[in-house]
């Protein structure tokens, strides 16, 4: 966010969370860490809603002279001259230098770069989440159970009211028509019958959002030709709260690159070089992280036994490339304010 010149205006759209706690199914306090950072940092993590934070970045980028179109879906690209024209289902059509796939993990500048690319599957997961009020919490804190059918995480907000996610593990994802939304609070309550506090959470529960299905996406072996480029989730989806982090560094690195090049194609063969070795690690990550999630009641006993031990003795080591990660500063150019033709 410092990077982009966003910090102060995320900061303000949310609210500072230092401390993480991890707990198991029955009660027990497998961990407590700083959250998103490592001791000693004095740079908290903010959390905010995901809406806020669109708002903050759709403001930042249009101060600095971003037009922003939406409501048109890319079907197809094609290049023209020394440049690229992206026609859309409406039958319209747009050139620009350059085409930079930003459109998550069910991406169609994917697609389009490349017909075979990897399509998004199931995950084994699925997510629910919520606002409850009237539950006492802990301010400051992340808290995630690891519960027997998966995972409950919580936060409380300053106005006393809890942000709530289930994480549910199930091999077959929930169909609409499965269960009403009028029932599942009932299901969720089931599901956590087990877990007190999350229980708790579900029935004081006052604001419910509909189901999410987690999916997972293999390798995409092409990232870019030399007018179309993808970044964040249309690349490398990693999941374990990660995702967005991503896509802001590659961002600041293919501006980075692209102005030391000297060509397009060769601004963005460096993005991927340069990207490459850290989304991968980032990615084993998330896998481990998704995977203690959807263990089954011996792997949970081993787990609730080795984590305190873990994170104890490992996590600073463990998590330090992810934290320390220098991005630099933006290309002069890239923070100028003026109008984008393109």
């Amino acid at each position: 966010m410092e990077a982009l010149g966003c910090l102060d205006q995320v900061q303000q759209a949310g609210f500072a969370v230092p401390t993480q706690r991890m707990w198991s199914g029955t009660g027990r306090l497998l961990a407590e860490v700083p959250r998103g950072r490592l001791s000693g940092d004095p740079l908290f993590s903010a959390t905010l809603m995901r809406d806020s934070l669109v708002e903050v970045l759709r403001k930042c980028a249009t101060q600095a002279g971003v037009r922003i179109v939406t409501g048109r879906r890319l079907v197809a690209a094609e290049p023209v001259g020394d440049g690229i024209r992206a026609q859309f289902a409406d039958g319209s059509s747009a050139r620009a230098d350059l085409l930079v796939g930003a459109d998550g993990l069910w991406s169609a500048t994917r697609s389009v770069l490349d017909p075979g690319a990897p399509r998004p599957v199931y995950g084994g997961l699925y997510s629910v989440s919520g606002v409850a009020d009237g539950v006492p919490a802990e301010a400051g804190t992340f808290i995630m159970v690891f519960a027997r059918c998966g995972a409950f995480l919580h936060i409380p907000a300053p106005d006393g009211t809890v942000w709530w996610s289930a994480q549910v593990a199930d091999p077959r994802p929930p169909k609409p028509t499965d269960i009403g939304d009028d029932r599942w609070l009932d299901r969720l309550a089931e599901l956590y019958r087990f877990e007190p506090k999350a229980l708790e959470i579900i029935r004081a529960t006052t604001q419910l959002h509909r189901p999410t299905l987690m999916h997972t996406l293999a390798e995409v072996p092409i990232w870019h030709n030399e007018r179309v480029v993808l970044v964040g989730d249309a690349a490398h989806p990693v999941g374990a709260g990660q995702g967005v982090s991503m896509a802001i560094e590659d961002a600041v690195v293919l501006a980075r690159a692209l102005a030391d090049a000297d060509s397009t194609g060769e601004g963005f063969a460096e993005y991927h070089r340069l990207r490459r070795a850290r989304i991968g690690k980032m990615a084993k990550a998330a896998r481990t992280n998704r995977d203690a999630k959807t263990v089954g009641p011996i792997a949970r006993r081993f787990r609730d036994l080795v984590m305190p031990v873990a994170f104890g003795h490992f996590y600073e080591r463990a998590t330090t490339w992810l934290y320390t990660h220098d991005l630099g500063t933006l290309p002069a150019q890239a923070v100028q304010t003026r109008p984008a033709e393109h």
